[in-house]
């Protein structure tokens, strides 16, 4: 295998000193970068893949793969490279603090559990999320470096985290995951069983739930408006037929072939995951956050019961 050119170099370099670029920024690169702006869409679309997959050849060597997700707060694709292994030797690449890192746990931990699926949760209820960890024997433990983790570290904590794209603000003023997550938890959103969209797969963190209590179908927003964006298709719900409210017109649909561009972006064998219907009384894990500017690993969030929509409202009735 031919060694990368300088135009791979200039593009990994781009995506490591800039953390994750949208899709239209990172081409609108690629163009100046290859040279290549003439031809057919599809000849643009086989050189780009052609260059991402000659990327991920290398990276792998080191662990790391250029990967792409799509944002669930605004819809947009994003670029970025990311470690693809969690170790312990990759938490030597951490700029946070072991408080820091739990204070993160936390948080996504909070939002996945959203029995709503809004994707986020206040800044008071993330300011106030338990910290404490679970020892093997079911004890509750608080290790000292989290007992003097005061109220001010963690508001500081929060404005890094969103400025590295791990956390964000929601349009609500609410904290949401950033991209950085996205791009870094995809794995382990599966392997927890994270509740997924029931049209591209991945992790409805952000989504709309069937109006039926008693399924568990979500469905992103623009996946939603690609698969009720066509007028013969009949807006129910692809899980129980329920009549699915306020779907979109055709007019304000996403382009069709937005969703394969996500899909495809690993530019190695894709996982084939079997969606998993059933939600189960607890969040088994095995991760810890390693946030770093061109580094995340995942192991050891602590046991914590999914909620789904009908035992939410019974425990607040």
């Amino acid at each position: 295998m031919s060694a990368l050119s300088w135009r791979h170099h200039t593009l990994i370099q781009a995506l490591l000193s800039r953390g994750p670029i949208k899709e239209d920024d990172f081409r609108s690169i690629f163009s100046h970068v290859s040279g290549k702006s003439s031809g057919t869409q599809k000849q643009q679309q086989q050189l780009f893949n052609e260059y991402l997959r000659k990327i991920n050849a290398e990276l792998n060597y080191v662990q790391f793969e250029l990967r792409a997700c799509r944002n669930q707060y605004d819809g947009n694709v994003y670029y970025g490279v990311v470690n693809s292994v969690s170790d312990d030797q990759s938490k030597l690449g951490t700029k946070y603090t072991v408080p820091q890192i739990t204070f993160y746990k936390s948080i996504v931990e909070a939002i996945i559990q959203d029995a709503e699926a809004t994707g986020s949760i206040s800044n008071i209820d993330a300011l106030n999320t338990r910290l404490e960890t679970q020892s093997q024997g079911g004890a509750v433990q608080i290790p000292p470096a989290l007992k003097n983790f005061s109220l001010s570290q963690k508001e500081k904590t929060l404005e890094q985290l969103a400025k590295d794209q791990w956390l964000c603000s929601t349009a609500e003023g609410k904290i949401g995951l950033g991209v950085r997550s996205f791009l870094d938890l995809r794995s382990w959103f599966r392997s927890n069983e994270v509740p997924a969209c029931e049209v591209c797969n991945e992790a409805a963190v952000k989504a709309e739930l069937c109006p039926n209590e008693a399924c568990n179908v979500r469905l992103h927003q623009y996946c939603l408006q690609k698969k009720f964006s066509q007028q013969r298709i009949e807006k129910v719900c692809p899980g129980c037929g329920t009549k699915w409210p306020g779907f979109i017109s055709k007019s304000e649909s996403v382009e069709e072939d937005d969703l394969p561009h996500v899909t495809s972006q690993n530019l190695q064998h894709s996982e084939s995951s079997t969606r998993k219907r059933s939600r189960r009384a607890h969040l088994e894990a095995d991760a810890d956050v390693i946030g770093s500017s061109s580094c995340q690993t995942v192991s050891g969030l602590s046991d914590t019961k999914r909620m789904t929509r009908r035992s939410a409202r019974l425990s607040a009735s």
